[in-house]
């Protein structure tokens, strides 16, 4: 039995906690032997208490004047540091639960720039929402940073060595191994996106035909986790197959409540989300995560699901290629990667490469967290914002009707004539990033971009790099006045030649640079492809607020916020673990188009 986070932590602590008092404890008995004087035991005691936050400012102020005179060595300075406590210690009593994605940058960047200091246990971090700087750590200067030994250590228990989480050769080794499947000829077959949607459509207007709200963000998360496991590993998990769930204000003529949570596939979409919200709580608290679950290690039990999911199948996967014969001679690309075989899953790829049943986990998770929940970010938002604005839902409709039409399945290119379409997922993804920062360490000092007119600013080796993408992409001066305005005709008209076409990098929804997401139009094909099939189906959409469970409705406190301009407009909650989602679901009613209701 492994022993409680809280007792490791504190055991590999303990050198660094008694070195001082030991070390004022020595020279008290050196000096008496020596001198003859007798230290009173009072002063020694308290010499030995103040002896820790003695060597620690010590430390500190040591490393602070490094760093400015690093930074002025190179004519650089030191971001600006946010105000706070002493060490950054009241960052361990923030409300992270009513906080808003990027809220707090939003709030103290027109005053104090884009990319600033933050003090946390006495170590400071580095935020920034500059394109600029943005483009240094994902492109220009790729080789200067990396995800760090510090965020590997707290992704390990959920992605392991995955390709989110490595570094170096072992990250180049899994995007060899999964870059391959992400052809267009393997991302433009919709028959699996159609077969999957028909379901969940089918079961969306069932339920509102009741008479109830329905979860949209619930049912679109399982229509992504059934794609995702066909594509993925060629084994439907039939995830809808569980139902949809009822909104807590309705009385339901038949409850499916007892087996949606004890469906494996809702126990292991469960499981892997709360999973993600520890690991996010624990890259906040950094190395210092077991002061927050000192006697419990809270992913044990979700990832314990998780394997038990999982593993099964990898094992039948690792068995049917090891029964087979081996294949000579191989086909590759012009990139010298292994060539697709007709009817491969991705699991049926990467067992070529490795039959390792933790690395294959690991890419799978990987790939899965991508797969499903970002594609499911991007439609809950957009439902919601076509919710809000139905004049984007009825020219948007009017598009897909007169491209597709009212029941045909859309094809490759249909998707290249719909441009609107494109536009509002585009928005959408301004506005409600999936992955709303991200974080890499500079391996070596870096200079970023200050303010317009003013020096650079130094980034010392080993600092921790956050990138606020959700800040950057509702940036007034970089998107124009009505940044915080929901407008896909900005990605139509003559604001995307003088905003974006100028400066790519202030839209970075899928990253860029060496580590851009492999599954960009992957994730595009399926969200174009759920949209032309609910719209087909479902004319308006609005939000029933009163089936929003009510402690996911938003706190009163973001209605006064008038700071960060977005904030208190918004109807619903928006949280962020390793991606963007509603807390308490998107509860939504729609009306069928006229065509559709029999």
């Amino acid at each position: 039995m492994s022993l409680p986070p809280g007792i490791v932590y504190l055991a590999k602590l303990l050198p660094r906690l008694l070195a001082p008092p030991l070390l004022v404890y020595g020279a008290k008995v050196l000096t008496e032997l020596r001198s003859g004087i007798v230290i009173p035991t009072w002063a020694t005691v308290l010499a030995c208490v103040l002896s820790g936050p003695a060597v620690l400012t010590v430390v500190v102020q040591y490393n602070d004047h490094k760093n400015r005179r690093d930074a002025a060595a190179n004519g650089a300075i030191l971001p600006q540091a946010l105000p706070g406590w002493i060490g950054g210690i009241n960052m361990l009593f923030t409300n992270v639960a009513d906080m808003y994605p990027g809220e707090g940058l939003a709030v103290i960047a027109p005053e104090r720039g884009h990319t600033l200091t933050m003090r946390f246990l006495f170590q400071n971090r580095i935020i920034t929402a500059e394109p600029e700087n943005m483009k240094a750590i994902l492109a220009t200067e790729f080789n200067s940073f990396e995800k760090g030994a510090e965020f590997r250590g707290l992704m390990e228990p959920l992605l392991g060595t995955g390709v989110f989480a490595a570094d170096g050769e072992m990250w180049k080794f899994h995007r060899q191994m999964t870059r391959p499947f992400f052809h267009r000829e393997r991302i433009s077959d919709f028959d699996l996106f159609d077969h999957h949607a028909a379901n969940a459509i089918t079961q969306f207007k069932a339920r509102l035909r009741e008479g109830c709200a329905a979860d949209f963000q619930d049912m679109v998360a399982r229509f992504t986790m059934d794609s995702a496991s066909s594509f993925l590993f060629g084994k439907n998990v039939r995830s809808l197959d569980a139902g949809l769930p009822y909104p807590h204000n309705a009385a339901p003529k038949t409850t499916n409540a007892p087996a949606a949570m004890t469906h494996p596939s809702s126990m292991f979409a469960s499981a892997f989300q709360e999973a993600q919200t520890v690991t996010a709580l624990r890259t906040r608290l950094g190395e210092h995560w077991p002061l927050a679950e000192f006697w419990v290690d809270k992913l044990e039990k979700p990832m314990s699901i998780v394997r038990g999911f999982l593993d099964p199948i990898l094992e039948e996967a690792v068995a049917k290629k090891r029964a087979m014969a081996p294949q000579e001679g191989e086909k590759t690309n012009e990139l010298g990667d292994r060539q697709v075989q007709e009817g491969e899953t991705l699991l049926d790829h990467l067992v070529n490469y490795t039959d390792d049943p933790t690395i294959l986990r690991d890419e799978i998770l990987n790939i899965t967290a991508a797969g499903r929940d970002t594609t499911a970010g991007l439609l809950t938002f957009t439902v919601y914002m076509l919710a809000e604005h139905p004049e984007v839902l009825t020219r948007l409709r009017e598009e897909i009707l007169r491209v597709v039409g009212p029941t045909e399945r859309p094809t490759y290119d249909d998707f290249r004539d719909m441009k609107y379409l494109r536009a509002v997922l585009n928005e959408t993804l301004r506005l409600y990033c999936p992955v709303p920062f991200n974080v890499r360490t500079s391996v070596q000092p870096t200079l970023f971009r200050g303010s317009k007119d003013g020096p650079p600013l130094f980034v010392p080796a080993g600092t921790r790099c956050a990138f606020a993408t959700i800040g950057m992409h509702r940036r007034k001066d970089l998107w124009g006045p009505d940044a915080l305005q929901f407008d896909p005709e900005r990605f139509l008209d003559e604001r995307l030649h003088k905003y974006l076409t100028p400066n790519p990098f202030i839209f970075l929804p899928f990253n860029a640079g060496p580590r851009i997401c492999l599954g960009q139009q992957f994730a595009y094909h399926e969200a174009s492809f759920f949209l032309v099939r609910l719209l087909q189906t479902f004319s308006s959409v609005s939000l029933d607020l009163d089936a929003q469970p009510p402690e996911a409705r938003p706190p009163a406190a973001w209605k006064t916020n008038d700071k960060a301009g977005w904030v208190g407009h918004e109807k619903i909650r928006p949280r962020s673990h390793l991606t963007m989602f509603v807390y308490g679901g998107l509860w939504v009613r729609m009306e069928e188009a006229a065509a559709n209701v029999v």
